[in-house]
């Protein structure tokens, strides 16, 4: 994975220390364009890989990479699902029917129709989550999806369950289906990673909140610090400016002194905020990985 990854929670009003700041943003990207603009400013300051929610406005993103793939050679999406308002939404708008058949993939229609109906009267949930997973990908075909990820809504649901072999039937289908790797976000770290050991996934990739103050971090910044030195994982840490409770440059040192920790995802709405990231995470690291992976060289730094 890379080592700096680009979010999406500041296109769709998310803002976990501030409503105003949610509302102003919102506000901001209400047009397709303004997401775009952004996300062509990540592009140029070197970052190649967008983590975003299946939110039905990436169906119009999706299209507008796909069809300009010299522009945007090597983007990559991180697909996280599922975004439960979007079903809500369409079954609003269009009825039952009418969702089921705006959010099933394209081909195989009939099948997937028959393999849904099947698995519901016959309580087969691996059909039923294999269902899912297909129609939350439907925006993304023809497009790198390297890693896909089921959101912490899910996960935290399904590890309150108990119903630990979902994990393993979303690991599978999403790896002999579209070759790529299944990752898990979570509000507990520690709580899934026993999960996960459980079920015999080796070397999962695991997105959390982890940053300096312990935020949004469930079970405690000292079992996280624990899990990262002591547990075989490729960690992804979001949340590490803590919603802006944290500067930049030590919220990010901490971050290095944690070399396990594989990734950061960050948001970020101006191309100053970008750069800015992205100069500090060069200075910081300088092992020959800081962005993207293969050494290309920008201007006087080296972005991995």
């Amino acid at each position: 994975m890379d080592r700096l990854i680009f979010g999406d929670n500041q296109f769709f009003g998310v803002n976990h220390m501030s409503e105003e700041k949610a509302r102003s943003q919102a506000l901001r990207f209400q047009e397709n364009a303004a997401i775009i603009s952004v996300l062509d400013d990540a592009y140029s300051a070197g970052i190649r890989t967008f983590m975003c929610t299946t939110h039905e406005r990436m169906t119009h993103i999706c299209d507008h990479i796909r069809n300009d793939p010299q522009r945007y050679k090597g983007f990559k999406f991180y697909p996280c699902m599922p975004y439960a308002h979007k079903y809500a939404n369409a079954v609003t708008e269009v009825g039952m029917l009418g969702a089921l058949k705006k959010v099933l993939p394209d081909e195989g229609i009939l099948n997937a129709v028959l393999r849904g109906g099947k698995s519901l009267a016959s309580k087969d949930i691996e059909g039923i989550i294999t269902l899912l997973v297909d129609a939350e990908m439907k925006m993304f075909h023809e497009l790198e999806t390297p890693v896909i990820f089921l959101q912490n809504v899910v996960v935290d649901l399904l590890l309150g369950l108990g119903f630990d072999e979902a994990f393993g039937i979303f690991d599978r289908h999403v790896r002999q289906r579209y070759g790529a790797e299944p990752g898990f976000i979570t509000m507990n770290l520690p709580r899934l990673l026993d999960t996960l050991d459980g079920i015999g996934l080796d070397n999962p990739i695991v997105c959390s909140n982890i940053n300096k103050i312990g935020f949004r971090m469930s079970g405690g910044i000292v079992e996280y610090e624990q899990a990262l030195h002591q547990r075989k994982f490729r960690a992804m840490a979001m949340s590490v400016f803590a919603s802006g409770a944290i500067v930049p440059r030590e919220a990010l040192e901490w971050v290095r002194g944690h070399k396990n920790i594989e990734s950061i995802v960050f948001g970020a709405s101006t191309a100053a905020h970008i750069s800015s990231t992205v100069q500090l995470v060069d200075e910081l690291w300088s092992d020959g990985k800081v962005v993207r992976s293969g050494g290309l060289q920008r201007g006087s730094a080296l972005i991995a």
